[in-house]
């Protein structure tokens, strides 16, 4: 993972807050998703010993009584969380927990003693009934006091900050504190009023600067909800302020709408819904590495091939490794192979390559057209920077062959990194790839990246790369 920089544009109060907040908190999903992997081991280890405990070893083969095992601990995992017993505020409840457990494995061993046939029901009964006081339900109380344990310690709250300070903060803030079972913590407080209308503590929470170092403050820190305090007819500042939001990744709701403080987290609340919500980054990363992995594996012999070229061709490193920009704007070390002559690499991208380039060496010419540069980005891929589909991440300062910056030309620029960048996006197999030659072609690019944002899915991943090969013979612009 890389080294997260703390922008120099934060007081040193909001930059010493935010390195403390480097690392998401602990989604409940994580905590769901960690209880069903154990419990599935746990479940299909006990019937595993129930079937060999119910009869002699002879009666069941060794692999049908594994695979067995193995299915119907599947299953039982399956119902159990289709009635949510897998949900943080069922998991916690240590007796619902159990009996719940205890439902489900007892309807289990019934369908497993049918199947067996009518001469081990008994014996089926008996081995159940002790691996559930044995294994089953000890193992759901153990899950159900670290789930509470984790909930107690503060370790699944969501962290929020408050943009605007005032009467409304502390309303909200009293808010907050009194309803049950609030898992929201304030951070801090932001606002452009100077400290003779905005004190600098707010209930005891600090006012840490501008609604623009908010932007930064939420660029280093995981936040996971901001809340805007402002009134519902100060409509005019709330649209400007959700223009200033946009370009993040995070929620944004507006206090005023809300009666029980409770801001749900789920994707139809909120002014501003969340792009990378906490199952999105699972999902995404598990499709990554499996994908990835798969990637790495068929394309070794033709990177092993291509790093023979590039030696062969010029002296200097095979590889050239560029600072570019992440998820949330954060800078992020990119892999590509060397395509330009060792002593004229520009890895601050200052100057664009165009057609013809001189600096590009002839191994260099087929790698880029062919984008087969790309290929060392599954070791970013693999290492969480980069995702196998996302936008393309460009250079920090990336310019058009004009010269001209890519914030400057469209508004907003730094939305498109509101989910992680990709080695291959919606984008790229719709043509829009290689040189930024005008303007008109950087905003389509940036229309394709926000229609990607808004209706991800691992569908239109899956469906991105196998158009990927494809889009790759157009290369009238890869030079």
């Amino acid at each position: 993972m890389s080294v997260i920089q703390v922008s120099d544009r934060l007081n040193e109060a909001a930059a010493q807050l935010a390195r403390t907040l480097v690392r998401p908190t602990l989604a409940p999903i994580r905590l769901s998703v960690t209880a069903i992997w154990i419990e599935c081991f746990g479940f299909s280890l006990g019937y595993w010993f129930t079937f060999y405990a119910a009869t002699p070893v002879a009666a069941f083969h060794p692999v049908w009584a594994a695979g067995g095992a193995a299915l119907l601990g599947v299953l039982t995992v399956a119902v159990l969380a289709a009635i949510g017993a897998y949900r943080l505020g069922n998991l916690v409840r240590m007796r619902r927990s159990a009996l719940q457990v205890s439902g489900v494995v007892a309807l289990a061993l019934f369908v497993a003693a049918l199947e067996a046939g009518p001469a081990v029901p008994g014996g089926i009964f008996w081995a159940g009934l002790g691996a559930l006081l044995i294994v089953f339900i000890p193992l759901r109380l153990c899950l159900a006091a670290a789930a509470d344990w984790a909930v107690a310690s503060g370790l699944t709250s969501r962290r929020a900050v408050i943009a605007g300070g005032g009467v409304e903060a502390e309303r909200l803030l009293r808010g907050l504190t009194a309803r049950p079972g609030n898992d929201i913590r304030v951070c801090a407080v932001f606002d452009d009023r100077g400290s003779d209308r905005v004190g600098d503590l707010t209930l005891d929470v600090p006012r840490l600067g501008r609604f623009d170092e908010l932007v930064e403050f939420c660029r280093v820190a995981e936040v996971d909800l901001i809340i805007l305090t402002l009134p519902q007819h100060a409509d005019q500042r709330i649209g400007q302020l959700l223009d200033l939001f946009r370009v993040l990744p995070v929620p944004v709701h507006l206090s005023a709408f809300s009666r029980d403080f409770a801001f749900p987290d789920d994707p139809d609340s909120g002014l501003l819904p969340a792009s990378y919500r906490a199952e999105r980054r699972m999902a995404k990363r598990a499709f990554d590495l499996i994908f990835g992995t798969l990637m790495l594996f068929v394309f070794t012999p033709v990177m092993i091939f291509v790093a023979g070229l590039i030696r062969l061709d010029s002296p200097g490193p095979i590889f050239f490794r560029q600072e570019r920009h992440g998820f949330n704007d954060r800078p992020i070390r990119v892999w590509k192979f060397r395509t330009m002559y060792a002593d004229q690499c520009d890895p601050r991208a200052d100057r664009v390559v165009t057609k013809g380039d001189a600096r590009v060496t002839r191994v260099g010419r087929f790698l880029r057209r062919s984008s087969l540069d790309e290929l060392p980005q599954l070791f970013n891929v693999l290492g969480g920077t980069l995702s196998l589909v996302g936008p393309r991440p460009h250079a920090l300062d990336a310019r058009s062959s004009r010269q001209e910056r890519f914030a400057q030309i469209v508004q907003g620029y730094s939305a498109r990194h509101r989910l992680p960048p990709g080695i291959t996006g919606w984008a790229q197999i719709h043509g829009w790839r290689g040189e930024v030659d005008d303007p008109e072609s950087l905003r389509h690019r940036f229309d394709h990246d926000l229609f990607y944002i808004e209706n991800w899915s691992l569908w239109l991943d899956l469906m991105i790369l196998l158009r990927t090969p494809g889009s790759l013979l157009d290369t009238r612009k890869a030079y």
